[in-house]
């Protein structure tokens, strides 16, 4: 048992505040995880505004970095003073899992989105009672957080903590969509619909296979302002003419679109932005939206559903490591850092857009 600094939500929607909290040693499964970052994305908010008030308080976080601090009896490959990156928790043993795709394996709701452990415990506990944690396996906003050993990737240790962390989640997710899910030849016309940190790492990853051209739709001028730095052919706001625009700049229309922000009146653009054939990833949490099933068929579209970049994270993760080390990734171009106590100046920056990817560090 240890005492540790956690941001904690005391209901649905209620501002995180760090508190004093304990944590349990980790099981025979389990890894102990001193943080050094962790990134803030979008679904830590989404998450907690609707989280179910029988499982609060809860500590959110995802996309933690740090250093191994002691391993469980049965977790091999890891050791105390290991680097690693945490990402979401997977069982290991059912059909998507042995397929090489833990995004979609079939225990995820338990392991990530439950508020403990799969038999209903959790490590972390406040004032005596229990405090609701393995938040995609890991609730890294706390100093300290045990982890499910799947969930936990060695990188380097040369590799800044606040590079690695957006990496678990953000980075894994919009890279993966194009790496992994689209894998465009290059040549291919790519828009990205939303230049946060989702979006602008499926851009660098377009740049990094040679797409071309590759264009970024977002609202934010600074936003749009980093994609040209990073490689984008053409960046365009969503006004009216949005999709005569993207048309004429893809020869006819995109290749592939990745939509990041789960808007139905974006997501209707993006279809008709397409070109015959054309393939559509939907990455945004957002909820129903209809569609012209009609004209789906007449241009063939196909439309991706991507969870976590469909990713193998132990495979996946070192692969965009070795894309920043060749500055093909260079997703330190997105992060602004924060001590950990202001996670509240975090969240309001990202959600002014004065911050695209928001990392919290311990010191």
């Amino acid at each position: 048992m240890r005492r540790v600094r956690a941001a904690v939500a005391e209901a649905p929607g209620a501002p995180f505040t760090v508190r004093d909290a304990v944590l349990g040693d980790p099981r025979h499964d389990e890894v102990l995880v001193r943080m050094a970052a962790a990134g803030l994305c979008h679904t830590d908010l989404g998450m907690r505004d609707t989280w179910p008030r029988r499982r609060t308080p809860m500590v959110f976080g995802h996309e933690g970095a740090g250093v191994v601090e002691a391993v469980g009896a049965d977790v091999s490959g890891l050791a105390t003073g290991d680097h690693v990156c945490l990402t979401f928790a997977s069982c290991g043993t059912c059909e998507q899992c042995a397929a090489d795709h833990p995004a979609y394996c079939l225990d995820a709701p338990v392991l990530n989105l439950s508020g403990g452990r799969a038999d209903g415990t959790t490590p972390l506990s406040m004032g005596g009672a229990p405090l609701y944690a393995g938040f995609f396996g890991q609730s890294s906003f706390a100093t300290y957080a045990v982890v499910r050993s799947r969930g936990v990737v060695k990188v380097p240790p040369e590799l800044p903590a606040t590079v690695a962390a957006p990496l678990g989640c953000g980075g894994q997710t919009g890279a993966g969509t194009v790496l992994n899910r689209l894998r465009p030849p290059a040549g291919s016309a790519l828009v990205v619909v939303g230049a946060g940190g989702v979006g602008l790492s499926a851009l660098m990853a377009a740049v990094a296979v040679g797409c071309d051209p590759v264009v970024a739709v977002d609202p934010v001028a600074s936003r749009l302002a980093l994609a040209t730095e990073l490689g984008a052919t053409a960046v365009l706001a969503p006004g009216n003419g949005l999709v005569r625009t993207l048309r004429e700049l893809t020869g006819g229309g995109a290749h592939h679109v990745v939509e990041t922000t789960g808007r139905p009146e974006m997501i209707r653009r993006a279809v008709a932005a397409l070109r015959p054939r054309g393939e559509l990833a939907l990455l945004g949490l957002g909820g129903e939206v209809s569609l012209d099933v009609r004209g789906l068929l007449a241009k063939g579209v196909r439309v991706h559903g991507v969870i976590e970049g469909d990713s193998d994270p132990g495979r996946f993760i070192p692969e965009l490591v070795a894309l920043h080390r060749r500055g093909r990734f260079p997703v330190d171009r997105l992060v602004t850092a924060f001590p950990f106590e202001d996670i509240r100046a975090a969240e309001a920056a990202m959600r002014d857009g004065s911050a695209v990817k928001p990392v919290l560090t311990f010191g």
